[in-house]
């Protein structure tokens, strides 16, 4: 009977526990593996961003600029963290676990975005040319911190909906629009030609592995009562 209890709790663990344990290490190993080409490769695009940063260059109406500008104002300043404040006064249920959960999430996205900033300083990466900019830019290129941000962003606050409430059709249809939003904020960077496609991977990459290792950590500051019981 004994031998038979950790394979049951293997199976009791919650899905999004499992694909949080694999995706902090692919994502971590991942944009580890993006951040070393940058580092090594001559001062410039990768191969797989020209192509984009091309095609961006050649389809600029003004509504679809419009629509790229106010999409990307959304990936900075206040904006996230009230996402992050919304998200967190949804996943408690009482004052105290309301007020838990904001912090949490809030201080995970400052982290996170923190790091980021540390990154882009170690790597200096430059931003393409200046006179292909749509938007203002400031700082260097890799990663991203609007790709970061909204990632970050958008996955703290799908770990939040998972919290409460049950599977369902809303939750599914709000889950997608929060990920295609983040996902929009990267694009948006590419599309105003102040990112490389590679900035905004690496953005995604460490926002998926931060958010993953969150995860994964409140996962066992929860179980840890449990345990000492």
């Amino acid at each position: 009977m004994a031998e038979t209890a950790p394979e049951g709790r293997r199976q009791g663990r919650p899905r999004h526990v499992r694909a949080a344990a694999w995706a902090a290490p692919v994502a971590a190993a991942a944009f580890a593996l993006l951040a070393l080409w940058v580092a090594l490769a001559p001062v410039g695009p990768l191969p797989f961003d020209t192509g984009p940063h091309a095609w961006s260059l050649g389809h600029r109406p003004p509504a679809a600029l419009a629509v790229a500008r106010a999409v990307t104002a959304t990936g900075t300043g206040v904006w996230p963290y009230a996402l992050v404040v919304l998200a967190g006064l949804y996943a408690g249920r009482t004052v105290r676990q309301r007020v838990a959960a904001v912090a949490g999430l809030a201080l995970c996205l400052a982290l996170g975005q923190a790091v980021r900033r540390a990154l882009m300083e170690l790597f200096a990466r430059p931003r393409p040319p200046a006179a292909d900019w749509a938007t203002h830019a400031a700082n260097w290129s890799f990663p991203s911190g609007h790709a970061t941000t909204g990632a970050l962003t958008a996955g703290l606050v799908i770990a939040a909906l998972t919290l409460r409430g049950s599977p369902g059709p809303f939750r599914t249809a709000t889950v997608a629009l929060i990920a295609l939003w983040g996902a929009a904020v990267g694009l948006s960077r590419v599309y105003l030609g102040v990112h490389w496609l590679s900035d905004v991977l690496g953005g995604w990459l460490l926002a998926t592995a931060w958010v993953s290792c969150a995860a994964l950590v409140y996962r066992a500051y929860r179980r840890e009562p449990a345990a000492g019981a």
